[in-house]
């Protein structure tokens, strides 16, 4: 009787893991198409509200650039390049999101750049 409770226990221990990511994974890939859209929309307000004061980004120059940064650029006109985005693996560990994937960075006269990225996602208490 103990075996059959155990195995039971293990059928059920799985399906309750994946429902759990499952919902993670939805909200990250949603995070992951919002902000995207927001730069694009240069919507400095909404972006507020995902990022950090300590985020920070690799970009398409190699400079690695804090939130603020960013923020000047878009205050001063700077239009970024749209980007569609295919993310191919999200690994969770406790609060931490990682997003791996490639990118097409659709720049002046529609030329396309390949890339790869990684983002990190930490969720935060608030109030």
């Amino acid at each position: 009787m103990k075996f059959i409770l155990n195995t039971f226990l293990l059928l059920l221990i799985p399906g309750f893991i994946f429902a759990q990511t499952s919902v993670n994974r939805e909200k990250i890939t949603r995070l992951e198409k919002e902000w995207t859209e927001l730069l694009n929309n240069r919507d400095t307000t909404a972006l507020r509200n995902i990022f950090t004061k300590d985020y920070v980004v690799n970009n398409a120059m190699g400079k690695v650039v804090g939130v603020m940064d960013i923020f000047k650029l878009l205050k001063a006109g700077h239009v970024f390049p749209r980007v569609d985005r295919n993310i191919e693996k999200i690994t969770f560990n406790n609060n931490i999101a990682i997003v791996m994937g490639g990118e097409i960075e659709y720049g002046v006269n529609n030329v396309q750049k390949h890339r790869r990225f990684t983002n990190v996602w930490i969720e935060t208490k608030t109030g």
